[in-house]
């Protein structure tokens, strides 16, 4: 058993071996810069860049051309939403959901500050959309919808190609935040117009990842330079990263369904034995979740703590959301679910990868009844 039990996949994963071997090549051999003419720079455009756009396009069942390539899933989220913000005339109208990552909500609340309007969707308690509310709340002068393929606080998968199909049906651009979603199932993307994906959570390298866009939707760029990715994002691009980015697709959807059917049965073990554990709920749905997540609230305890003593087993977790951390609000996902604010400080993220086996499972099953039992001990609120 390695020193460290990685059980927070959802936050990052670990390079795959493949994906390392393969963008090694790019830093030291196929280096050239592929917008240059010579051969060199010529075999890292074609046997880099454009193999790598043909493959994820490949994987999405989608044009080489709709895709372009950035520096991760929080600048494909911007150049979406602001994109089709600026491409338009004077001010419009959005439709985002109340537990999308920050990516999304942040960009949201910039255009708020500059004039347009945005609705923020309700969810249920397992935190899914209601489709009819989409309709409900959809305005001729609706430019563009943008609800998230899967959380990644709570894993609820939502039914985005009922969601995406309402939108077009009354005219609005419809995107997906699917950075927790892809590599770990097919997506539907008949009537998705932008989506955004992310390398490093697919065993992929960090600072890399694209935003696929549909031909025909207008946006304008949020970078501006010489004009690469179709005069979508300026910049050299980042062959290796993009190298590795396709490559790391490859190797989830080559592992695909095995993969996800071995790490729901992990997690749903998970899930049965901590929810022996009195005063623990679930947060999410229960069927329509990721098949790596599982997320949990204990009464009388704070998230913090148990990640902290669940470290000091070797065991690697986390409370919340990872991009928001070392923040002390309380998740925005659970008190939009409507867990109590006492509780969702004390929520636990444990999410699966490629890597985990059932003995590091075994191990945290082992451990997580005596950490909770010894933070509730030591708590001023338990009874």
């Amino acid at each position: 058993m390695e020193d460290v039990i990685y059980l927070d996949n959802a936050a990052t994963t670990r390079v795959a071996e493949e994906v390392e071997k393969e963008v090694s090549r790019y830093f030291r051999e196929r280096y050239g810069n592929p917008s240059s003419l010579y051969s060199l720079a010529e075999e890292t455009k074609t046997e880099g860049l454009d193999y790598s756009r043909d493959v994820i396009a490949d994987l999405l069942g989608v044009d080489s051309d709709e895709i372009i390539f950035t520096s991760g899933a929080t600048e494909s989220d911007n150049l979406a939403i602001k994109g089709v913000a600026f491409a338009g005339e004077g001010k419009s109208h959005f439709i985002t959901t109340e537990i999308e990552h920050h990516a999304v909500l942040h960009s949201f609340e910039w255009l708020e500050k500059n004039g347009h309007e945005v609705t923020y969707l309700p969810v249920d308690e397992n935190g899914l959309v209601n489709p009819d509310d989409l309709e409900d709340a959809i305005r001729d002068e609706t430019k563009l919808v943008s609800i998230m393929y899967a959380n990644n606080e709570i894993g609820t998968v939502e039914p985005i190609e009922e969601l995406a199909r309402v939108a077009k049906e009354n005219g609005c651009l419809f995107h997906t935040d699917a950075v927790q979603a892809f590599g770990k199932f097919p997506l539907e993307l008949e009537d998705v117009d932008l989506l955004s994906a992310s390398g490093h959570k697919i065993y992929g390298p960090k600072g890399v990842g694209f935003l696929y866009r549909r031909k025909g939707v207008r946006m304008e760029p949020l970078i501006h330079g010489g004009g690469h990715e179709g005069g979508k994002r300026s910049g050299t691009e980042n062959v290796p990263g993009i190298v590795g980015l396709a490559k790391a697709a490859e190797v989830n959807y080559g592992e695909m369904p095995d993969e996800a059917n071995r790490q729901e049965e992990l997690r749903d073990r998970i899930i049965s034995r901590v929810l022996e554990i009195p005063e623990t709920i679930l947060n999410g749905d229960r069927e329509d979740r990721l098949p790596n997540n599982a997320n949990f609230s204990f009464r009388y305890v704070e998230g913090e703590s148990i990640v902290m003593k669940l470290n000091n087993y070797g065991i690697a977790t986390s409370t919340g959301s990872a991009c928001s951390s070392p923040s002390l609000e309380p998740s925005h996902v659970l008190l939009a679910i409507g867990v109590p604010i006492t509780l969702a400080h004390g929520s636990l993220r444990v999410t699966l990868g490629r890597d985990t086996t059932e003995e590091e499972v075994d191990y945290f099953l082992e451990k997580i009844p005596g950490v909770i039992q010894e933070l509730r001990r030591a708590s001023p609120f338990s009874e």
